[in-house]
C-alpha cells in the first residue's frame, strides 16, 4: 500500500510555541528533540579554523577518528557532511527505480526526500529499495540484520544508535548497496555544529562527494568533530549519564499514569491515557515543550531536561 504522509513535521519550534504561550527563549524548556542537553565541551577552536579553506588533512584527521569509533569496514567509505539531513537527501539518488519501502511510523524526513525526487513510498517490503531508522524515532525499536536482505539499495539511519553502539549495523556496508547515516549532533549534543556521516561501499556512495561538493564540513566542525570521535572516555560516561536520565524520567512521566511506548536514552515516547494533548498543553502553559504526532493522538515524546533546575521544573510542571 502506498504511503501519503510526507509532510516534514520536526521537534523543536520554539517561537511558534512562544507566539501560542508566551514567554521568552530564555524562559522555555525544550524536550520536543532528542538531543543530548550536557554537550560535548567545544574547548578551544584555532583561529585558523574559522578563517581559512577547511583543508584534506582536517578532513583525514576527522574521518579517521570515525572510522575508528564506528568500527568501519576497511572496504567501507566515509563520507561527511553538513549535518545528516545533508545525507537524507542524497539518498534517492543513489537508488534505482522510482519505489522506495519505509516502514511507519518513523522521522517523516526520510518519506519527503524520497518524494521529493519522485519516489512512491510504500509500506510493502517487496519494493527493492528500503529505509530504516535504527533505532526508530519516536518508539525505539531496533531492526535486526536479518531485515537488510540483498535488495537494492538499503539506507540505515543510525542517528540514534550511538548509545547502543552493540546494535549498529555499520558492519554491514562491508557490502555494496547498504548505506549507514550518522548524525553528530544527537548524541553529542551539538546539532548546531551541522555534522553528519554517510557510510557504504565505495561504489554505492561513489555519487555522493560531487553532489555534496567542495568543502562541505566548516572547519571549526572537522576540528570539534575529530577531537569527539576521539574522545572515547567521554562517550562511555556519557552513555551511564543518558542511560540513569532516561530512567529517571520514566519514573516522572509513568507516575502521570502514561505508559512508556519506546525510545532511547535520548527520548522517550508516552502514551497518555484519554489523549497526549492536555499534557502537552498543560506543560506548554509552564513553558516546557514537548513532542505530540499527528498519527499517534495518545503519543507524547520526552527529551532529557539536563540540568537539576530543569529537571525540577519538570517535576513541578507534571
Amino acid at each position: 500500500m502506498k504511503t501519503t504522509a510526507h509532510k516534514r513535521d520536526h521537534g523543536g519550534g520554539i517561537d511558534a510555541a512562544i507566539a501560542r504561550f508566551g514567554g521568552t527563549r530564555g524562559d522555555w524548556i525544550d524536550l520536543s528533540t532528542g538531543i543530548n542537553p550536557v554537550p560535548y565541551p567545544l574547548g578551544e577552536i584555532p583561529a585558523e579554523a574559522w578563517t581559512a579553506l577547511p583543508d584534506q588533512a582536517a578532513m583525514e584527521r576527522l574521518l579517521n577518528a570515525a572510522r575508528t569509533f564506528w568500527n568501519v569496514p576497511d572496504t567501507a567509505h566515509v563520507i561527511a557532511s553538513p549535518g545528516a539531513s545533508a545525507m537524507i537527501a542524497t539518498m534517492p539518488g543513489l537508488a534505482a527505480g522510482d519505489e522506495v519501502y519505509i516502514p511507519t511510523p518513523t522521522y517523516n524526513e526520510h518519506a519527503a526526500a524520497f518524494s521529493a525526487r519522485g519516489f512512491h513510498v510504500w509500506d510493502d517490503p517487496a519494493v527493492p529499495t528500503h529505509v530504516y531508522v535504527h533505532p526508530n524515532n519516536p518508539d525505539g525499536r531496533l531492526w535486526p540484520a536479518s531485515a537488510m536482505g540483498d535488495r537494492g539499495l538499503t539506507v540505515i539511519d543510525e542517528s540514534f544508535c550511538d548509545v547502543r553502539p552493540e546494535a549498529s549495523h555499520v558492519a554491514l556496508t562491508a557490502k555494496p548497496r547498504i548505506v549507514v547515516l550518522k548524525s553528530f549532533g544527537k548524541f553529542w549534543g551539538l546539532a548546531g555544529l551541522r555534522l553528519g556521516f554517510a557510510i557504504g561501499h565505495p561504489d554505492t556512495l561513489a555519487p555522493l562527494p560531487d553532489r555534496l561538493g567542495p568543502w562541505p564540513v566548516s572547519g571549526p566542525a572537522l576540528e570539534i568533530g575529530a577531537r569527539a570521535l576521539s574522545d572515547t572516555d567521554w562517550a562511555a560516561i556519557t552513555r551511564a549519564r543518558l542511560t540513569q536520565d532516561a530512567a529517571r524520567l520514566d519514573t516522572l512521566v509513568t507516575a502521570t499514569g502514561a505508559r512508556l511506548v519506546g525510545g532511547t536514552t535520548l527520548f522517550r515516547t508516552y502514551s497518555v491515557p484519554g489523549g497526549s494533548q492536555a499534557l502537552h498543553e498543560k506543560l506548554a502553559q509552564a513553558h516546557i515543550l514537548t513532542r505530540v504526532f499527528p498519527y499517534a493522538d495518545d503519543w507524547i515524546r520526552f527529551g532529557l531536561p539536563g540540568t537539576d533546575a530543569k529537571w525540577s521544573r519538570l517535576e513541578a510542571a507534571l
